[in-house]
């Protein structure tokens, strides 16, 4: 019997998980099926339960993307302690009438850094743009690497001061580093080993003013949006900067929600690989 898995967003035709997971499955043996399913901008919760009750018994999990996030987050009986620290649900489980909410944006992003570029977070000075849920959803799994420091700079500077502070406080965090908040002017003179771009500045083309000199030599440059050349990334190359863009985050998060329902780690090597060169 074969398993269901689904994505809900809206929009969601230009989703790369169904083909994903189907080379997951394929590379693994795992018997699955998955689909994108579009579902109204005010019907998130109808769309899940009427995957549920189509699968008769078979469905398994989900993938919940933009604008879902926030509400897969209430629509969990059980979270983790990572979903609960992000705020949003982008991995959904089906297990015997619960349904447990998980956040694996985070771990997709250091297992990217880590294993995919190189750049492991340990040790490193690390400046995290934007104060909203894609940064949300990456700071707790950053700081459990234990970096030298992690900044969060966003246009309102309170905003990116709230943030750090509610996760210097998150109980039961066992981090040697507590996180700092600024606006962009508080950049000035400063520089970063890492610099993750979490702002949806990528999607408008609009241009972050940052100071060039963040750029330590030797940076890695990290943008979250994917399939394109941002402002970001061309200033980060400019500077000198090693610039990396989300595919491979898209891709190792992907990649933890598939062991997490499925109990079996892919190698996501050939599967970035294969994305690439369709791009």
């Amino acid at each position: 019997m074969t398993d269901r898995y689904a994505v809900f967003g809206n929009p969601i035709g230009h989703s790369k998980s169904p083909r994903i997971h189907a080379l997951f499955a394929a590379q693994t043996g795992q018997d699955i099926s998955y689909q994108a399913i579009l579902a109204d901008k005010d019907g998130f919760v109808a769309a899940v339960e009427a995957f549920i009750a189509a699968g008769k018994g078979l469905a398994r999990g989900a993938n919940v993307t933009v604008p879902f996030k926030a509400e897969a987050f209430r629509l969990a009986t059980r979270r983790t302690a990572r979903a609960d620290a992000a705020g949003a649900v982008n991995t959904l489980s089906f297990d015997a009438g619960a349904i447990i909410g998980d956040n694996t944006d985070g771990a997709g992003l250091v297992r990217d850094l880590k294993n995919n570029l190189g750049c492991d977070p340990a040790g490193r000075r690390i400046l995290l743009l934007g104060a909203g849920g894609a940064a949300r959803g990456v700071i707790l799994p950053l700081l459990l690497e234990n970096p030298a420091e992690l900044l969060i700079a966003n246009r309102t500077e309170e905003t990116a001061a709230r943030l750090a502070l509610e996760f210097a406080r998150l109980p039961g965090c066992a981090v040697t580093v507590k996180p700092d908040g600024t606006g962009f002017p508080g950049l000035a003179g400063k520089t970063f080993d890492l610099v993750i771009n979490a702002t949806s500045a990528g999607l408008s083309n609009a241009v972050l003013p940052l100071p060039t000199s963040v750029f330590a030599p030797h940076c890695v440059a990290y943008e979250m949006v994917y399939g394109r050349e941002t402002p970001f990334m061309a200033q980060a190359r400019a500077a000198g900067a090693r610039v990396a863009d989300g595919l491979g985050m898209l891709v190792e998060q992907a990649a933890e929600a598939f062991f997490i329902w499925r109990g079996v780690r892919p190698h996501t090597a050939p599967v970035l690989a294969a994305l690439t060169s369709a791009s």
